[in-house]
C-alpha cells in the first residue's frame, strides 16, 4: 500500500478498530477523546448518516484497504463534497497511481492541492512532492483544471454542504431551546450514552467541527509508523449531496 495511505488507515485489525481510528484519531489520541463512549459516538450509524464526510471516508478506507479501488475512489468523492481533506488527498494519491481510476497526474496534484487547502502539514508536503514531480506542460495543465476542482469541491461550497447536514442531525425530537442533558440515547450493542456525550459541540456545531478537525489534522499525534524507505506521523480523521 502507498505510505501515504497508511498515514491515513492507521493498520487495524477489526473493521470495528478501524471506525474509531478514521472517526476519532489513533491509538495516540490524547487521553480527553479516547472514552468508550466518544468512540461508540462517532462510529454508530446514526452518527454517520448525519456526518457523511466521515461517512463516505470510511466506506472508502474500507473499500481500499479489501483491494476495491474502484470503489474506493468513488467512496472518497463522495466524502470530498463535504470538505472531508484525508478524503480529497486519497483520491488525488489513487489518481497520481492510477488505482482504480485512470492515472492522471497534474488531475492528481490539483486533488491534493485541494487536500492542503486548509494547511494540514501531511497534504502540503505531499502536494509540493507532486509538483516537483510534474514536467512544465503537466504543471499547466493542473492549474488549468484545478479550477473546475475547487468550483465543485472547495471549502467555500463543500463546508456549506456539510453544515446543512449538521444542522439538520443536531435536531433533537422534544427540545425546542438545545437542552440534551436529561436524554439518553441507545446505540448498537445496547451502548447507551447521555444527549450531553452525543451532542457535543464539536460534533454539531460547524465552528466547533471545524476547529476539531484542524486540532487532528494541523497537528497531528506523534506517534509514528516506518513503511518502506518513509517514516509517516500517523494522523486522525469519511451522500452524494446534502
Amino acid at each position: 500500500m502507498d505510505p501515504m495511505a497508511v498515514s491515513f488507515l492507521t493498520r487495524t485489525a477489526t473493521a470495528g478498530t478501524l471506525a474509531v481510528a478514521l472517526c476519532v484519531g489513533t491509538a495516540a489520541a490524547s487521553s480527553r477523546e479516547s472514552s468508550i463512549s466518544q468512540q461508540e459516538v462517532v462510529s454508530s450509524e446514526g452518527f454517520l448518516s448525519a456526518h457523511p464526510d466521515l461517512r463516505w471516508r470510511l466506506e472508502g478506507m474500507q473499500a481500499y484497504d479489501q483491494g476495491q479501488h474502484g470503489f474506493a475512489a468513488d467512496y472518497f468523492r463522495r466524502a470530498a463534497r463535504f470538505a472531508d481533506k484525508p478524503a480529497q488527498a486519497m483520491y488525488a494519491t489513487m489518481l497520481w497511481k492510477g488505482e482504480g481510476v485512470e492515472q492522471d497526474r497534474p488531475l492528481a496534484y490539483a486533488w491534493m492541492d485541494l487536500a492542503a487547502e486548509s494547511g494540514y502539514p501531511h497534504f502540503i508536503v505531499h502536494r509540493e512532492k507532486y509538483w516537483d514531480q510534474l514536467d512544465a506542460a503537466e504543471r499547466e495543465d493542473a492549474t488549468r483544471r484545478g479550477a473546475a476542482v475547487y468550483a465543485e469541491y472547495g471549502d467555500e461550497v463543500a463546508k456549506p454542504r456539510l453544515e446543512s447536514r449538521l444542522h439538520r442531525g443536531r435536531k433533537v425530537t422534544g427540545s425546542r431551546v438545545g437542552f440534551v442533558g436529561a436524554l439518553t440515547i441507545m446505540l448498537p450493542d445496547g451502548v447507551t450514552v447521555t444527549g450531553d456525550d452525543y451532542y457535543q459541540d464539536r460534533y454539531w456545531k460547524p465552528r466547533a467541527y471545524w476547529a476539531w478537525q484542524d486540532r487532528t489534522w494541523g497537528r497531528p499525534p506523534t506517534g509514528k509508523a516506518t513503511v518502506g524507505e518513509l517514516e509517516v506521523e500517523r494522523g486522525e480523521p469519511g451522500d452524494t449531496g446534502p
